[in-house]
């Protein structure tokens, strides 16, 4: 009897505190739409708690999102579970998550308090939390340098609380499979009440174990795992949504488990989740990295021809991974292009059909051919653009030589057009100096990244910057197969949300 594994994804919460520049709501909103396509079971929207713009996110996707259960993180405070209580009001399904440390170097150096007063303050939590909602999740910090005692302790008095979900946390990613293993199974031979509550695990990837000590936790009764898409999360990150699940799948038979994900979605979720988060996938990435189906040896390459199980597992469709083929030209109409799209697992509440095709046709006017990696990315970098965009692009020029670069440009600022040109040791530099001067932002660059996607002198360059303004890091993006356009577009991006930032701010405190 196979018995199903509850997939609570952390991606909103845990992975985007972890990044440089912090989602943006409608980023937020995107990644939480794609994860109840995926079929997760429970999406933690954030941490109310911590900022406006949490806040505003969960209670946003709480507003959205149908199917999958909303979460949101508290600590044990009342003032923290009251904010999440209200930011999760209108969400159909909905779930209070609350924690505290409980392991003795936490107890003594980050709380400078003692169990007992923990125990005191946990229960006290619950307890509040229940007036809320019935499904209140109680972690126990550190659980994996926890003594068993003081865990069973613990878990036993939350869930006679009320806790219906008891989290058990390897926050420092320190326990061996083994080790974490025997903590699970001690709860279940030690706690009386353990069959009144899901037992979760939330595995962090120090020791690049989150994943293994997952799975020993389901082998020992745990049936509910926390993970992110690619991992991400602090310092080395959270167990792998789309390793965890796929592990699950394949080993089936032998764990007597299951998930009712939409696996054909992963492929998606994760480049998704690597765009808006500006965090590329290695390439020997488990399952979704870009080598996790190729093979070079010539006697894999013999066996793959002969029969693909010889070498591979799990197929690249199982997680929605096709053949990117060549496909379409400057001749293509819009019909032929929602086909492809679609083909491609894409449904129309995905994309804007008018905004893409206009960026299609520029691209295949200079490419000849667009392979589907190309509309993936065109899919991206359009769904990025707001179409209340304060500032626009009209005209570019860039001129470089070997010491110095010249650069002018005209922005479409609301209903004003402003011209400027600027000077820079390089082109990218000279461009991004006109931007500063036409749109007065005193602007820093902290990072700049590029990546091809795809190949040939007419593959797209994608460039990802993180830019520094008034002490708060902003996310740009920019696509096209001239750096330099990419790159202006990238800091162009930038721009906009800086002024829907400000503009936001300004009308918070002219009501408050």
């Amino acid at each position: 009897m196979s018995e199903k594994i509850i997939i609570f994804d952390t991606t909103l919460r845990d992975g985007d505190q972890s990044l440089d520049a912090s989602l943006n709501i409608k980023d937020k909103l995107t990644i939480a739409l794609a994860l109840e396509k995926l079929k997760v079971d429970i999406i933690e929207a954030g941490f109310p708690i911590s900022s406006p713009g949490d806040f505003e996110a969960v209670q946003l996707i709480s507003n959205r999102i149908k199917n999958s259960k909303v979460c949101a993180l508290a600590r044990a405070v009342p003032k923290d579970i009251e904010v999440a209580a209200k930011a999760l009001y209108s969400a159909e399904n909905k779930r209070i998550h609350t924690f505290i440390s409980t392991s003795d170097i936490h107890i003594k150096e980050k709380l400078k308090s003692s169990f007992e007063k923990i125990e005191e303050t946990a229960v006290r939590a619950i307890k509040l939390a229940r007036n809320f909602t019935d499904d209140v999740e109680f972690s126990c910090e550190d659980a994996g340098r926890t003594s068993l005692d003081n865990l069973c302790r613990i878990v036993e008095k939350a869930i006679h609380a009320g806790a219906s979900t008891i989290n058990i946390a390897d926050t420092v990613g320190y326990t061996l499979p083994n080790e974490f293993q025997n903590i699970i199974s001690s709860l279940f031979l030690k706690v009386p009440n353990i069959h009144k509550a899901i037992i979760s695990v939330h595995c962090h990837d120090d020791l690049g174990l989150s994943v293994a000590n997952s799975i020993s936790a389901v082998q020992a009764g745990a049936r509910q795992v926390e993970c992110t898409i690619n991992g991400i999360g602090e310092r080395a990150g959270n167990c792998a949504l789309e390793e965890v699940v796929m592990a699950i799948k394949a080993r089936a038979k032998d764990l007597k488990v299951h998930t009712d994900l939409n696996f054909k979605e992963i492929t998606k979720t994760s480049q998704l989740v690597s765009q808006l988060c500006n965090m590329p996938i290695q390439p020997n990435k488990a399952i979704v990295g870009e080598n996790a189906f190729s093979h070079s040896s010539g006697i894999h390459q013999d066996g793959i021809l002969k029969n693909k199980k010889t070498y591979e597992i799990i197929t690249p469709e199982s997680i929605g991974l096709l053949d990117k083929s060549l496909n379409l030209t400057s001749r293509s109409g819009r019909a032929a292009i929602k086909e492809r799209i679609a083909s491609m697992g894409y449904e129309d509440s995905d994309y804007n059909l008018d905004n893409l095709y206009e960026s299609f046709l520029k691209l295949a006017d200079k490419k000849g051919k667009v392979y589907d990696y190309d509309l993936e990315a065109l899919i991206y970098f359009t769904n990025t653009k707001d179409n209340d965009d304060f500032y626009n692009l009209e005209y570019i020029n860039v001129q470089s030589g070997n010491k110095m670069a010249t650069a002018s440009i005209t922005l479409k600022c609301g209903s004003e057009i402003k011209s400027d040109a600027a000077v820079g040791n390089g082109p990218v530099d000279a461009l991004y100096h006109c931007f500063y001067k036409v749109t007065g932002y005193d602007i820093q660059l902290d990072k700049f990244h590029l990546k091809s996607t795809g190949e040939g002198e007419n593959s797209l360059g994608k460039i990802d910057i993180i830019a520094n303004f008034k002490g708060r890091s902003f996310h740009g993006t920019g696509l096209a197969t001239d750096i330099v356009e990419a790159a202006g577009q990238a800091l162009l991006h930038v721009i906009n949300t800086i002024y829907r930032a400000e503009k936001i701010d300004y009308i918070k405190r002219s009501v408050g």
